[in-house]
């Protein structure tokens, strides 16, 4: 019987994000919304000002027998610029920031370990300023978001994988 575990991702525009994580081996579903902020019931209208805290995030359903956490991470990594502060590609404001909510002290200490080793590692030529945040209200963006790269293959994204890997 197989367990599951969530992990919930803000890395920039939530479409490229989620498109890009579903693909992966053990993750099993993905939902775009917000968290981070104290705004209840947060609306992309309300997000999109930059006045809540919240950040476009994903929260991602995965088999750890198949993918393990800490690679979620290293992926993640891969995936959005984790060194620029409030801002992926033309996207700009707080509800665009890089950040990983922990559910567990357990993905605490890995989100740690893997943002040090990522940091470490030099390939980005800026410190990476990942937050790691206790997860929050997980408020679910609408459903015209939902899987929106999938429904819109022309749509905007900032979001690809990066060959690099990350030494230990």
């Amino acid at each position: 019987m197989s367990t599951t575990e969530v992990a919930y991702l803000a890395g920039g525009c939530f479409w490229g994000m989620e498109d890009l994580l579903r693909k992966l081996p053990g993750v099993i579903q993905t939902e775009v919304g917000y968290m981070g902020g104290e705004t209840k019931n947060a609306t992309y209208n309300i997000v999109k000002t930059g006045t809540t805290n919240h950040a476009e995030s994903v929260k991602i359903t995965f088999d750890p027998n198949k993918i393990t956490y800490q690679d979620l991470l290293l992926y993640f990594f891969k995936i959005h610029d984790p060194t620029t502060t409030n801002r992926q590609g033309n996207d700009i404001g707080t509800q665009y920031r890089s950040a990983i909510f922990y559910t567990s002290d357990k993905q605490k200490d890995d989100a740690e370990i893997v943002r040090a080793r990522v940091d470490k590692s030099g390939v980005w030529k800026n410190p990476v300023v990942t937050q790691i945040l206790k997860a929050a209200e997980f408020w679910p963006a609408e459903e015209y978001h939902q899987d929106y790269l999938q429904k819109n293959p022309g749509g905007y994204t900032c979001h690809f994988e990066r060959k690099i890997e990350f030494k230990q």
